[in-house]
């Protein structure tokens, strides 16, 4: 029987996703979604907007022990809406959610605040830190490190003992050579290969991939 509930802080594209994942993991009841940009009332899968991030103090309030979950795909933005809510809420409680398909291998930690989507593989310890997003069918094959807030785009492949620093984000169908580690704040885009070491603030691309320039904190990459 489920008895712990949950908000949801987002209601797009992303959002619906970890609305799959919770109804699936079975583990959480979901009593809306918080969206700043949406009108109260709005439905994203059946489940109604309840308000903006100042509303949390009064919607906990009224369920006790509830966690949240921040369903934004941009690392950075991610991070700037987890300080907002502990701004408000300094003891916000937040949830990891882990799809039934995830094969999750053995001695792996990991965080609070993360999602691991349908058909993602996290091989033998392996450490996932605070609010990283591991998409539908990456692969983290053992002793991988995705440090927080970073993520890992749908059948984004890393080989073993690879580390991912925070706020990096690898891009979809990309794959890292084992033993190579990617700074913070660094991207590795579409179908790249990635054979040697990435530094901070680095935009890499191609195959084998190659920096093309440096990159601002917070810039979009979605």
């Amino acid at each position: 029987m489920i008895e712990q509930k949950v908000i949801i802080i987002g209601s797009s594209g992303h959002s619906k996703v970890i609305i799959d994942i919770f109804e699936k993991e079975g583990r959480y009841q979901i009593i809306g979604l918080i969206d700043a940009f949406r009108r109260i009332g709005e439905e994203t899968l059946g489940y109604q907007v309840l308000g903006k991030e100042e509303d949390l103090p009064f919607l906990i309030e009224n369920n006790p022990n509830c966690k949240l979950f921040i369903a934004v795909g941009d690392n950075w933005i991610r991070k700037k809406v987890r300080d907002k809510i502990v701004e408000i809420i300094p003891n916000a409680d937040f949830a990891t959610v882990i799809h039934p398909s995830a094969q999750i291998g053995k001695d792996v930690q990991i965080g609070n605040g993360t999602a691991i989507m349908a058909g993602a593989i996290i091989n033998s310890s392996s450490a996932i830190g605070d609010f990283v997003i591991i998409n539908t069918k990456s692969s983290i094959d053992h002793d991988g490190k995705m440090l927080n807030f970073s993520s890992l785009a749908p059948n984004a492949t890393l080989g073993g003992n690879v580390s991912i620093g925070e706020f990096s984000a690898i891009s979809i169908g990309a794959t890292i050579k084992h033993g190579i580690s990617v700074g913070r704040h660094s991207i590795i885009g579409a179908g790249s290969l990635l054979i040697k070491n990435c530094g901070d603030h680095s935009i890499m691309l191609g195959v084998p991939a190659y920096e093309v320039r440096k990159r601002e904190i917070g810039e979009k990459y979605l």
